[in-house]
């Protein structure tokens, strides 16, 4: 056995369910060794493509995903992907093959490049050390919650391993010895991580729960009780505690939002207001800027998740719960800060608040009432905030579409939305049925990524539609993973909203003055180009062209449907003018 084949091995062993990657002569064997070892290895048409369908897949499955990439331009054409993945803090495990010698065309200065975008850097060093390498590259993906690029010298790859090391990679294959816990003691020190209790994917219940609460955790036990307005906001770092979080909303009358990529995670309560933010529908804004404690749970409070601060009142007190002590009030200041896993605080702080669940109607506790209840359930959702129906002229509203096509998709869906001026028209005008249905791949704001997160969100979520919502500029930038779709036999629907421009430069620089031949666009049917991939596609004008959707719909979906939306240009969606304040 050499390097390469034991990289493979171990990573298997360890339980890496996926590897997504564009193969070349550098990770040809050690991506053969992860496929020989039962891991599922999807081809991508580009490393970019695969980098995201990876951090896709990572975020949708809640397990650690590979990315494997051939030595030099391999690497770098994954890096606006592994970017995104490492803002994002994805537990995503980049193999990533290194020149033998510095004279080498493909020779890069991988540590440099990792540590520029914010991953972190990782190496094997040989083939002695080669299962401690990968355990521990492996658990600092897992338990630190990042992206780490592992570099695999082309040399080291070939050696043969001693006979020590195979027995190891052996233990690994036959379950035995619990060499990735062993591991974890070890690198605790050095990465500064902790193992923690393992759950199901279903989010079971965790082995351990905390000892004795922390001083924080009463501080904020107090705060709840005192407080007449609270909002809870979960995040990502929420997923998996949406009973724990609903019971203590409940004990406390708070009313619950979400920041974008956490959308759905209340979906189907009463007191749900949906994503906050730039997105925040005009109740949900009402509602969070007149709370007395906000409080996130896994949530980073973003400029986009605070309006840039002007969302959450100024009289507000704010607490953040995190389980890195490190991003606690790194976006805005903080009143409290609470370290510890979502779930396990959310109880410990609910045995904390004063007394039994108080008695009487849990519908007028806190922030909630009857009659509040009454008017979230008319007026939170965009779709029932009155407009003016834009479409004519061969071009349909993009509020029209989305609501049409949300009528129209089945409710077990997963969506994912690219960057751009269309995007706040699917992420808050299409539901989706809980918070693992909604992908969001916006932390470095590159376009061209949302084709990708759907392939690899839809790998995660087999039993769920997935919808792909693109502008024209990202889909026509990602066009080559519509082959990976068709290939994958995926029943993907692709939302193209398409104002033959770069939509978000038009609408900001426009109003100006400044000229827009540069963002502007020629139309193309990028229908029939999907035809040409082997997709099924339709071209909306108006509303009657969904009738299209619908017969798709019926089956046998055995291709992947393009919805080519030609929609209105003329002014810039509602989160615009907020969103470009941040640049």
């Amino acid at each position: 056995m050499n390097v390469a084949e034991a990289v493979g091995a171990v990573l298997a062993s360890l339980g890496v369910r996926a590897a997504f990657g564009v193969v070349g002569s550098g990770n040809f064997h050690v991506t053969n060794a992860l496929v020989a070892g039962g891991v599922r290895y999807v081809a991508a048409r580009h490393e970019g493509g695969a980098a995201t369908m990876a951090d896709a897949y990572a975020r949708m499955s809640g397990t650690v995903a590979v990315l494997t990439v051939h030595q030099g331009p391999g690497l770098t054409n994954a890096l606006t992907g592994i970017t995104e993945a490492a803002k994002s803090r994805t537990p995503l495990l980049v193999l990533a093959p290194e020149a033998a010698s510095a004279r080498s065309n493909f020779a890069l200065d991988q540590a440099a490049l990792a540590a520029a975008v914010g991953a972190h850097g990782a190496r094997v060093g040989s083939a002695e050390t080669v299962v401690d390498d990968t355990v521990m590259a492996y658990l600092a993906a897992l338990l630190g919650r990042r992206t780490v690029v592992l570099t695999l010298p082309l040399d080291v790859q070939a050696e043969e391993l001693p006979e020590e090391a195979v027995h190891a990679v052996r233990d690994l294959r036959a379950g035995r010895g619990g060499a990735h816990r062993k591991a974890a003691s070890r690198i605790a020190g050095p990465w500064g991580l902790t193992f923690p209790a393992e759950r199901d994917a279903s989010g079971g219940e965790p082995e351990d729960l905390p000892g004795e609460p922390s001083d924080a955790m009463t501080r904020l036990a107090g705060l709840l009780a005192r407080a007449e307005r609270p909002v809870f906001v979960a995040g990502r770092g929420a997923r998996g505690a949406r009973r724990e979080l609903e019971a203590l909303g409940e004990r406390v009358g708070a009313l619950f939002a979400t920041s974008a990529v956490a959308k759905g995670h209340f979906h189907g309560s009463p007191w749900d207001l949906d994503v906050i933010g730039g997105f925040a529908s005009p109740l949900a804004a009402e509602l969070v800027s007149g709370a007395d404690l906000v409080v996130g749970w896994g949530c980073s409070f973003t400029m986009w998740t605070t309006r840039h601060g002007a969302l959450i009142g100024p009289d507000a007190t704010v607490v953040q719960v995190d389980l890195d002590p490190d991003a606690l009030g790194v976006n805005r200041p903080v009143d409290l800060g609470v370290i510890g896993d979502v779930r396990e605080t959310a109880r410990a702080v609910g045995a904390l608040v004063d007394g039994p669940a108080p008695a009487g109607d849990p519908s007028s506790r806190g922030y909630r009432s009857p009659a509040l209840a009454e008017r979230i359930a008319r007026e939170v959702r965009w779709r029932d905030v009155p407009y003016e129906d834009a479409t004519g002229g061969g071009r349909i509203d993009p509020r029209t579409l989305t609501i049409g096509l949300d009528d129209l998709l089945p409710a077990e869906r997963v969506v994912a939305v690219d960057s751009g001026n269309f995007m706040g028209y699917p992420s808050m005008f299409l539901a989706v049925p809980d918070g693992s249905a909604f992908c969001f791949t916006q932390a470095f704001q590159a376009i061209g990524l949302g084709l990708a997160t759907a392939i690899g969100a839809a790998l995660a979520q087999p039993d769920r539609l997935p919808v792909a919502a693109l502008g024209d500029g990202g889909a026509l930038m990602s066009v080559a993973e519509l082959e990976t779709v068709v290939r994958l036999g995926l029943p993907m629907v692709v939302v193209v909203y398409d104002d033959e421009a770069y939509g978000a430069e038009v609408h900001h620089f426009g109003p100006h003055g400044f000229p827009l031949e540069t963002v502007t666009f020629p139309p193309v049917d990028i229908a029939e180009i999907a035809r040409g991939f082997g997709c099924a596609a339709v071209t909306v004008r108006d509303e009657r062209d969904l009738g299209g959707v619908a017969e798709w719909l019926k089956g046998p979906r055995d291709r992947p449907l393009v919805v080519h939306a030609k929609v209105t240009g003329d002014a810039p969606s509602w989160w615009l003018e907020e969103a470009f304040r941040g640049h």
